[in-house]
């Protein structure tokens, strides 16, 4: 009589263990792995704003050091991007 309520049970328990799954990935792997690119792409730009400063007599030096640092803004845009991006699809989910 009941038969029908044992594959919404199954179903239910499977969305919950895809749900922390999905959760535990999302918090142990793609999270550290942006804010490593995030520090990364700080510390590119700031070897760019030193390059710029010690290097400011040398126009190939001095061309280097602001292509670092348009690249390090660059590339924390990018990964502050993500994790907005990440943010707003995590919130749509419900997760």
């Amino acid at each position: 009589m009941f038969n029908f309520l044992i594959p919404v049970a199954y179903a239910a328990t499977d969305s919950v263990v895809v749900n922390n799954l999905l959760n535990n990935i999302i918090d142990n792997i793609v999270y550290p792995l942006v804010y490593l690119t995030m520090a990364v792409s700080v510390l590119y730009f700031l070897w760019g704003i030193m390059t710029f400063v010690q290097q400011a007599g040398d126009s190939a030096k001095r061309q280097e050091g602001y292509n670092r640092i348009l690249w390090g803004i660059i590339g924390l845009f990018i990964m502050i991007s993500a994790r907005g991006i990440i943010g707003i699809i995590l919130s749509t989910m419900g997760l």
